[in-house]
């Protein structure tokens, strides 16, 4: 962008002088031309797609709850009663995966009212779900003594009711879910509604998912602006990224637009579908290629409206190996040379300035 940017401010004024009227063509040509073959091979990377071998049936639920009742414990049961009545409307599809938004549980993940209400969805309809909700690590041993922490968390049911996985989120909003310094300015937990807020998770968790087989790999919230983890989360085995997050901070605004258009890039880099189930909007769907196949309430022009959408996921055949794209395998390493490259020549070009002789008496 940079390099097409000073191209074009400078070849520009280059047109109108008579000596050096094709001047210009020479600083634009190379701009040019990486643009033409960026969009070419985009185009082959897209026709040229691999046909998918079968489809995961995925059924995503937006129960829209203003972020004023998920803040009120006397909200609580009322809130879940809708959801499931929402989730029970939802499964008439039959889906293989049921995916409940971040914070749809009330309240930790094994809260004796609601945990078994949990199980009992899955095995009832049996299906897989996916949720998002806060985890719970008590009396745990720390430089600073005895402490309980929390996590913000997903969480993978089985048909069966039993939780095969689970997923602590690793990059926390600063004052939404923790507060900076608070160890060694312990009275800055009082100037926040979060108090001491939670604790970041330590490592990717692939979700295995069997009959039908896939694996998913979750991003929490504004995790899927961070290129670096979704590309550590995406490995050799990873069928799609699924994203929760909760943006009933923004109510209804472009905000979530803005949240959604990192899913586009977070497929492309990695190419493989996400997945992104918001409390309300957008939610929607994204294949390998970065087009947005699928968005919720687009239709009723209402995005951010309770309610629910089913897919049909494409997905490489039983066995098949997915071809990893540059950014999955090298990461940033095109980025940071660019930024090499545009230092070294700074400097070159700071260097020769420093060497041309200005000869004595030259008036300025």
């Amino acid at each position: 962008m940079f390099m097409v940017s000073r191209s074009l401010w400078y070849g520009c004024p280059c047109r109108w002088r008579a000596e050096m009227q094709f001047a210009w063509l020479k600083d634009i040509g190379l701009p040019v031309l990486v643009i033409i073959a960026t969009v070419t091979l985009g185009f082959q990377k897209i026709i040229r797609s691999a046909a998918p071998g079968r489809e995961l049936k995925v059924t995503l639920v937006q129960p829209s709850i203003p972020q004023t009742l998920i803040w009120n414990p006397k909200e609580d049961a009322t809130r879940f009663t809708r959801l499931l009545e929402l989730s029970k409307r939802a499964l008439a599809d039959k889906p293989d995966l049921l995916v409940w938004p971040e914070a749809a549980m009330p309240s930790v993940f094994g809260d004796v009212e609601f945990y078994p209400v949990i199980t009992n969805l899955a095995q009832t309809h049996r299906t897989w779900l996916l949720l998002g909700a806060d985890d719970v690590e008590r009396r745990v041993k720390s430089a600073a003594g005895v402490e309980t922490r929390y996590y913000n968390s997903s969480f993978l049911v089985n048909p069966a009711g039993e939780a095969v996985a689970s997923y602590r989120k690793r990059q926390l909003v600063i004052f939404g879910e923790y507060v900076p310094l608070v160890r060694w300015l312990p009275f800055m937990k009082y100037l926040t509604p979060i108090g001491s807020g939670f604790t970041s998770g330590d490592r990717p968790v692939p979700f295995k998912m069997t009959e039908p087989h896939a694996t998913l790999a979750v991003l929490i919230c504004f995790e899927d602006t961070f290129p670096h983890l979704a590309r550590e989360y995406v490995q050799d085995e990873t069928d799609l990224l699924v994203n929760l997050t909760n943006n009933g901070w923004f109510g209804d605004s472009a905000a979530q637009w803005q949240h959604a258009a990192n899913a586009v890039f977070r497929a492309v880099e990695n190419g493989v579908p996400l997945v992104r189930c918001g409390n309300n909007g957008l939610t929607c769907w994204v294949d390998a290629q970065g087009r947005m196949r699928q968005i919720y309430g687009l239709e009723a022009k209402n995005v951010y409206r309770e309610g629910f959408m089913t897919a049909n996921i494409p997905l490489l055949a039983a066995g098949e190996k997915r071809e990893r794209t540059f950014y999955n395998r090298h990461g940033d390493w095109f980025g940071w040379s660019c930024v090499g490259l545009a230092a070294m020549m700074l400097v070159l070009r700071l260097r020769s300035k420093r060497s041309v002789c200005i000869p004595p008496g030259t008036v300025w």
